[in-house]
Parts: structure tokens; sequence; C-alpha cells
């Protein structure tokens, strides 16, 4: 384990500062002085900022927290939940507790979804928000056959080269809109209006740009409706998983963080399905009624985000605290629980200001070789979740079935069997990533990833096209989404939430999902010019090596996270990009040797014993 640097000053006298000056080592029982922390160290300073706390200090530093935020009518059940948070596995020894007490506490444990049902209100809300995303991505996939038809993009009025542009333009107009501007109006849209705020706003964008497709009368319209429909789609994908994880309990955040990959893909089925439902209403209205039907649950979230409570760190933050304990009161099945998580909230918000008082965060990003690492590990995840070639089949499926021989009815239904893969092979994910580990999910899905989307491509060289060229074509798409939804469907956003320090964390997911979606609009961009310069054999080959490559990125550059704490995540990014890469590259041969050759060899050391010999001074 690191050694962390502490001296013994006295305690500041200021009970503001208590809490940002102040911070104890759980082992030697002395204050931790922030500024003398390393800036690849200051997750240290989150690991448990209570641990070692005597227990006069922590009564006393409760006390003029009731007090300073008016909450003295419930100063005792801060004093127990600090006590809880401070040593969270010795509540059954606690003297201070009732039997009741504890048994709320062991509750969270053994009956861990029994949550109020305002939690699950919000639950419900930011899966209906990923569903939101998820239909927005889809229903253009087969509305575009029609609407190419309808404004006259077609070689009949532009070149092939042209076509081609404005197809990939329209296409990815959100993508473009998300890179460039929504995620990055993410912080200030949240500092304005808070997260329920900034979630109303993006579903608004959503809906009014939804209808805004519906009646676009020319190419131009339509292209600045999906923009717009970008700006909102960037906002909302970085909020939402941020607010689901700041209101839910600890026992099963990981859970409910994770149903956003799960609800997108929920959403990219049922945009897919509308496809199908609108078919056969006629030719100008059937795109209308697909690119419009996303204005229904855009408008459901703006009415269910209403009752729903502001995030109680987000209340914190702009020392509304006694309203953040009013929000955990409806998320918390008791005071107890709730006094517990906005004390521990406030501490830590307490810390995060001082940790980032002076400091250009932006600049720390990529300064700090911790911080620059797991920017570099996001970086390549988010990358390779685009070039792995998914979006391809979310965009374009409908023209990739057609061009293989189905009629437009029939390739809209085998367009909605994707969504339908997608969907259901990503709930097997909501166990398994936490399981196999988010590396290992990687590493055992792109080799098959590459095959699928080989074989779809050279199938197109069957010259039968009933029954071989359809059927080998859907069967290396269908199995592409089977090996997608357990890997780099969940782990690219799972991975970037918890690769980041506490400090940057939301400016290193702002990062993250810009990389997605500059490189999602690329994809839809280049498309129709790989397809026609290299043909279909070429296209998907062409990503099929990237999923190769990616393999190798991840196997050099991206660093297991799976149920690591805040400190050990600290000393797994610290070392040395070099000597990790050696280590996965002699830990990769010794595989091969063993399970292919057959060989006995001793066993490798265990990379991370010893880590303190293995980080950068």
């Amino acid at each position: 384990m690191a050694d962390t640097k502490a001296k013994s000053d006295a305690p500041s006298s200021s009970p503001e500062n208590s809490f940002r000056s102040d911070h104890y080592d759980e082992k030697t029982d002395n204050k931790i002085d922030t500024d003398v922390l390393p800036r690849n160290k200051l997750s240290t300073m989150f690991e448990n900022p209570l641990g070692g706390i005597p227990r006069e200090q922590l009564f006393k530093d409760v006390d003029e927290f009731c007090q300073k935020w008016d909450l003295m009518e419930y100063q005792n059940v801060f004093r127990k939940g600090a006590l809880v948070a401070q040593s969270p596995h010795a509540v059954q020894g606690m003297d201070d507790l009732t039997d009741e007490d504890k048994l709320v506490i062991e509750r969270e444990h053994t009956h861990k979804w029994s949550q109020p049902k305002t939690l699950y209100w919000l639950v419900i809300m930011c899966s209906m928000c990923a569903a939101v995303q998820g239909m927005d991505e889809t229903v253009n996939n087969g509305a575009q056959t029609f609407y190419l038809k309808r404004f006259n993009i077609t070689t009949e009025r532009f070149s092939q080269n042209n076509v081609d542009n404005l197809t990939g333009l329209i296409v990815g107009a959100p993508y473009l809109a998300c890179a460039i501007l929504g995620c990055w109006l993410t912080e200030p849209l949240n500092t304005l209006f808070g997260r329920r705020g900034t979630i109303f706003i993006s579903c608004a964008i959503a809906a009014v740009a939804s209808i805004w497709e519906g009646v676009a009368n020319s190419w131009v319209n339509l292209f600045l409706a999906r923009f717009v429909l970008g700006l909102g789609i960037g906002s909302k994908s970085t909020t939402t998983p941020v607010y689901a994880a700041e209101c839910s309990p600890a026992p099963i955040r990981g859970a409910l963080v994770m149903m956003w990959q799960m609800w997108t893909a929920f959403g990219i089925m049922i945009g897919n399905i509308m496809g199908v439902a609108f078919l056969n209403v006629g030719d100008d209205l059937n795109w209308r009624l697909m690119l419009g039907s996303t204005v229904v649950l855009p408008i459901l979230v703006c009415m269910q985000v209403y009752w729903c409570p502001e995030s109680p760190r987000w209340l914190v933050k702009k020392n509304k605290v006694a309203k953040a304990f009013e929000s955990f009161q409806r998320l918390r099945p008791s005071d107890i629980q709730a006094a517990r998580d906005l004390y521990y909230c406030y501490v830590n918000v307490e810390i995060e200001r001082k940790v980032t008082h002076g400091r250009n965060l932006y600049w720390e990003l990529f300064s700090v070789p911790r911080n620059r690492r797991a920017a570099l590990a996001s970086w390549i995840v988010m990358f390779m979740q685009q070039f792995c070639g998914v979006n391809v089949i979310a965009y374009y499926s409908t023209t990739i079935f057609t061009d293989s021989g189905f009629s437009e009815s029939s390739a809209l239904l085998a367009s909605m069997g994707t969504g339908i893969l997608n969907f259901v092979f990503a709930i097997p994910a909501f166990f398994t990533i936490d399981t196999f580990g988010r590396r290992n999910l990687l590493l055992f899905t792109f080799p098959f990833l590459a095959i699928c989307l080989f074989w779809t491509g050279f199938s197109f060289w069957f010259t039968q096209v009933r029954p071989t060229r359809i059927a080998m074509v859907t069967t290396g798409m269908y199995l592409f989404e089977v090996f997608y939804s357990p890997g780099e469907g969940p782990v690219p956003f799972t991975y970037s939430a918890e690769a980041f320090p506490l400090h940057i964390r939301e400016i290193g997911m702002s990062f993250a999902t810009a990389t997605t979606w500059c490189f999602n609009f690329i994809l839809s961009f280049t498309w129709p010019h790989l397809l026609t310069t290299f043909k279909a054999q070429g296209a998907f080959g062409w990503y099929a090596v990237w999923c190769l490559i990616g393999w190798f990125l991840v196997l050099l550059f991206v660093p297991e996270t799976k149920a690591l704490t805040l400190e050990e995540l600290d000393q797994v990014f610290s070392v040395s990009t070099r000597k990790h890469a050696s280590y996965q590259i002699k830990n990769a041969m010794w595989h091969f040797r063993t399970v292919v050759m057959r060989q006995k060899l001793e066993p490798l050391e265990e990379f991370y014993q010893g880590i303190e010999n293995l980080e950068e001074s």
C-alpha cells in the first residue's frame, strides 16, 4: 500500500474549516493535510474521511454541523449516523444505536432492494431517460430509407459523393452536436439548474426536436432538427448516470447505474420496433411518424422529474444542506440512514473544496500522470465503443439488410431483431460486469466481434442471394449484438465513471462522453463513403481490424478497476504505463504457452504486489 504523508498540526478553531483542513489517518490518528499530499494520491482523502477521528472530536464536529445548518432537532440522529459512517462494519457492537437502528442498517444488506417508493420512482425516471436516448439513436435507422427519397437525396440529383456526404451528415448530426457542444454544456447546466433541471431541459429539447424532425420540409431543416436533438442527448447522457449514483444507496448503487446501458438498449429496441410499426402508413407519413414517435418518452420524463428530489450532493455543494437532508429522507428508509449519508457526503464535499481550490482541474486531467492514465484508458474504451462498429448496425442495419437482398419491410423486421438482441443480452451484463471484471470482458469479446464483422462483410461475396447471403449476413450481425452487449456495451460508461479521482470526475466524464460522441459522428458520417469505396466487404473488414487493435490497446493500457477502493485506484493508475504494458505482454505470453502450447511454467508473480516499487516518483 502506498504511504500517506501526514503531519500533526493543531486542528483549526474555525468551525467552517474543521472539515476542510483536518482529516485523520486511521493508522496513526494523525491529521492529514491535503496540501502535502501528492496530486496522484488525492483520492486517499476520500477513502473514509471520518476514519480515525476520536469519538469526542467526531461528536463536536457533528454538533457544529447541526448548529450551522439549523438541524439541531436531529442532533442525536446525526451523531449516530456519523458513528455508522465512520465504522460501517462495526454497527452491531455500537451501544449508541438502538436495536431498531441496528435492524434498519442490517436490512440494507439483507434486504437491499427494500427501498422507499421515491427511490424507485427516480430509478424509473432515469431508465426512461436512457430509453429516450436509445430511441433517438435508432428510429432514424428505418426512417432514412424513406426521407432520403422524399428529399431526393439520390444520384439522380447529386453525385454519389454528395449523396454519401448528405446521408452521413443527417444521420450523424446529433452526435456532432453532442461532441462539440452537448457534453461540454453539462457542467454549466448542472451548476445553474441542478441535476433535475438539466434532465428536464435536455428532455424538453429532445421533445421539441422530435416534433421538428417529424414536420421537416427539407434536408436542411431535418439536419438542423437533428443537430438540436444532439444538444439534449449530450447533457442527458452525462447527467443522468451521475444523478442516479448520487441518489442511490451504496449497496445497490452499481446496479442502478448499470441500468443506464440496459435501458438504452431497451430504447434502441423500441426505436427499431417503431420502424416496423409505421412502415405501411404512407410513403411521406411513415418516416415522419417514426422520427416523431420519440416525442412521447421525453414528455413523460419531464413530468416525472418534477416529483423527484434533487440530488442531495448537488444541494450540499450549493450550501443547501437542510434541503439535502429532506432529499435523503425521501430516498432512504430511515432518518439515521439519511443522516449518515448526508454527513458523509458533506465531509467529502468539504474535502473536494479544499483539494480543488486554486487548481486548474482541466489541466490536471492530463498533467498529473495518474489522471492522464485514467483519461487514456477511458479514451480507449470510449473510442472502441464506436470503432468496434456497433453503431453501423444501429444506424444503417436496414440499408445493410436491403443491400444483402431483403425487401424494405423484411429489412425493418430484421433490424428489429438486432435491437431485441441488444436489449436481451444487456441483461446478463448486469451480473457479468462485476463478476468477470471490465478488462476481462473486453479481452474476451473483442476477438468475437472481429470474427462477426469479418463474417458479415465476407458474406456479401456469396452470389446466391437467397437463402445463403441473407442467412449469413443476418447471422453475423445478430451474433455481433450477442457479444457486444456484455462487453463494449456496458463497460465504457462504467469504467469511465470509476477511473477518475472524485475531484475531477465530472470533468473526466465530460471528456469521456465527448470522446464517444465525437467518434460516433465520425462513424455515422463516414460509413456511406466506406460502403461506396470499399463495398461491404472492406467496410466491415475495416471495423473488424479495429476490434483486433482494440484488443491490444485494452491489453496494454487499460487496468482492471473492478471492486477497487479509491486508494487502490490511485495505486493502479500510478503504475508506469511502460511497466504495466511490459507485464501484460509477459502475462499474455504466459497464458498462450500454458493454455495453447500446454507447457508447464511457474506462475507469474502478482503484478500489484509491492506496488510502491512500480509507482512513478
